[in-house]
């Protein structure tokens, strides 16, 4: 039984392990699946920093909510030849990130706090138990203001200092784009999609998002979203994409393809 769907994109980097769910769907459904962002991040310059008129070092305590974060905020210190102290706290949003930091200083955990559960409001309760401090959160030029909402709240002191942007990562005249589904992570993704290709079409590809937000930017775009996730029955994108082959793999037997 054929399904109609032989070729996804996942606009991601390929997994760094081969134990990903992609194989083992790409494997289970024989469909071929390629890893290519849609969207690439770029450091800030340390000029272009500096137009923020941000000192750092004006600051006793930072909020991780992302590796890149961590990356982009140790070689900007670097490029401005800035020496972050031993007193610095750090504040992250999953203890992954937390562990990250020891890539770039000596993990001390009476310095380090992060949320056990990797969530949003656990951090925020952690950082009101240290409301005396002078928050510092690198983020993205692209980014969600839930964080600083709920800091603002609780009258917590604290800087969004843009460290790195999101830019759309574009395809080369070379690249074939012949899919019969995309998959999307974020509304940056779908705005690359339409300024690299202008002229989309959507026709029979399946696009297929996580999160809310991306949902809304897939169907403002004019696009229809035949997969989304999460949802109770598919927490995560690659259950939602497993749950639609094996959809379509019944229809396709009932119809006797």
């Amino acid at each position: 039984m054929a399904l109609n769907i032989k070729k996804l994109l996942v606009s991601q980097p390929k997994p760094a392990s081969e134990k990903s769910p992609y194989f083992d769907i790409a494997e289970k459904y024989g469909v071929e699946i390629d890893f290519r962002p849609f969207i690439k991040i770029e450091p800030l310059s340390a000029k272009e920093f500096r137009q923020q008129r941000i000192n750092i070092l004006d600051h006793s305590a930072i909020i991780f909510t992302a590796r890149t974060a961590i990356d982009h905020f140790f070689h900007l210190c670097e490029e401005l030849r800035v020496v972050i102290p031993e007193t610095m706290k750090y504040f992250c949003m999953t203890e992954a990130i937390a562990v990250y930091l020891q890539k770039y200083t000596v993990y001390r955990k009476r310095k380090i706090f992060f949320a056990a559960t990797g969530k949003l409001e656990e951090l925020v309760v952690i950082i009101g138990k240290h409301a005396k401090e002078n928050y510092l959160a690198p983020i993205s030029d692209v980014h969600k203001d839930d964080l600083f909402v709920q800091l603002d709240a609780k009258k917590i002191n604290h800087t969004k200092a843009v460290m790195f942007r999101t830019v759309s990562n574009d395809f080369s005249k070379e690249e074939e784009f012949n899919y019969d589904m995309l998959l999307f992570f974020s509304p940056s993704g779908i705005a690359s999609l339409l300024k690299n290709f202008p002229d989309f079409k959507q026709e029979n590809i399946k696009i297929g998002c996580f999160g809310p937000t991306t949902a809304k930017a897939v169907k403002d775009a004019g696009l229809r979203l035949d997969v989304e996730a999460p949802t109770p029955e598919a927490p995560s994108m690659t259950a939602a994409l497993e749950q639609y082959l094996r959809s379509e793999l019944g229809n396709a037997k009932k119809n006797g393809k």
